[in-house]
């Protein structure tokens, strides 16, 4: 089972230009561990201190949100397409 990762401009100095990847870990923690060995510059941006995924770290699969399919206990299935972004906020109202 392979699932893509793609990653907004803004990851990419942290993986040396890679705008996507595969993956075949079972599930988001599987992921974030894969991120671990392969990207670690990219997973202290997306992990907190405890090793937990950052608030502001939005995880989308094929265009919905993962806390919508159960969040960490959602299965990835074979081809989804797995988006980490990250929130913007500011600006003047």
């Amino acid at each position: 089972m392979t699932i893509k990762v793609m990653l907004p401009a803004a990851f990419t100095r942290h993986t040396d230009g890679r705008k996507q990847f595969d993956s075949s870990a079972p599930n988001l923690p599987g992921l974030l561990a894969d991120i671990d060995q392969s990207y670690p510059a990219l997973s202290t941006q997306i992990k907190d201190e405890n090793g937990k995924l950052r608030r502001f770290i939005n995880i989308y699969v094929n265009d919905e949100d993962i806390r919508f399919l159960g969040g960490e206990t959602y299965a990835f299935q074979d081809g989804d397409e797995v988006m980490l972004i990250p929130s913007i906020a500011g600006g003047i109202a």
